[in-house]
């Protein structure tokens, strides 16, 4: 039980770190663009550490041969698909077996299959910068709520319409997180669209929104949400079954 007690710690400490490092703009009252670069270089040297320490958190006597082949098997298989449709117009086609795969297996699973997933695609050819720390610390946090979803009962009902809910507000929620944490870099100084320092969370909320619907963001979030609500509908049932079998065997559920 205090190893369980202890793991849902880290997850929820992890998830809260994440989620400030992301929306820092709202906090961190910087009052020039340089120091708003100190605040985000802190962050971006941050990200990789904590990557490490919830990665051993999860492994550390969690994993063994079957559950490890399981894992590296979807990570694998995800990676490839993510090239699919990684940067065409918004088409995102990694995120519905993280949500699927969390979901059967955990939120420690989800959090290693959903920053696996994209950092493993990154070194295939999806592209490696200072923003891939920030994609799989984003996906991880999908891989965690989806497979929080796991506590609802739903006696015996097919779990994709939750699945397909969860999926198209975790889609918005990732691009949000995406965009949150270079905003004041990408939006320049001054105007209606730029990060203000020092205002209030509500002013530089709206300021935010507002950019996101004149740069087309939430266009782009649309894409993302869409094709996964499509893939988790149409693979849902099959993948589910053949995961949780899978699960079963490797003794994640009883």
């Amino acid at each position: 039980m205090s190893s369980k007690l202890g793991s849902m710690s880290t997850v929820a400490l992890g998830s809260l770190t994440a989620i400030l490092a992301f929306t820092w703009p709202l906090f961190i009252g910087a009052q020039s663009i340089n120091q708003a670069a100190i605040a985000q270089g802190i962050f971006i040297a941050f990200m990789p550490a904590l990557l490490i320490l919830l990665l051993i958190e999860f492994g550390s006597g969690k994993l063994d041969s079957k559950r490890l082949a399981i894992l590296g098997v979807l990570i694998a298989l995800n990676s490839v698909v993510r090239l699919l449709g990684a940067g065409v117009s918004g088409i995102e086609t990694a995120f519905f077996l993280i949500i699927l795969g969390a979901y059967v297996f955990g939120p420690g699973f989800g959090f290693i299959l959903g920053s696996g997933s994209l950092f493993v695609s990154a070194l295939l050819g999806a592209g490696v910068g200072p923003w891939l720390p920030f994609q799989m610390m984003a996906a991880g946090l999908v891989g965690i709520g989806a497979g929080c979803l796991r506590s609802i009962e739903l006696a015996g009902r097919d779990p994709r319409g939750l699945l397909a809910i969860y999926a198209a507000i975790a889609s918005f929620a990732y691009g949000a997180l995406m965009t949150m944490w270079n905003w004041p870099f990408l939006a320049g100084v001054g105007g209606s669209l730029a990060y203000l320092a020092g205002a209030p969370i509500g002013e530089n909320l709206a300021r935010f929104l507002t950019y996101e619907i004149f740069t087309g963001g939430l266009i782009w979030d649309l894409g993302r949400a869409i094709t996964t609500v499509i893939l988790i509908t149409l693979t849902g049932k099959v993948l589910l079954s053949t995961l949780g079998r899978a699960a079963t065997k490797a003794l994640f559920v009883k």
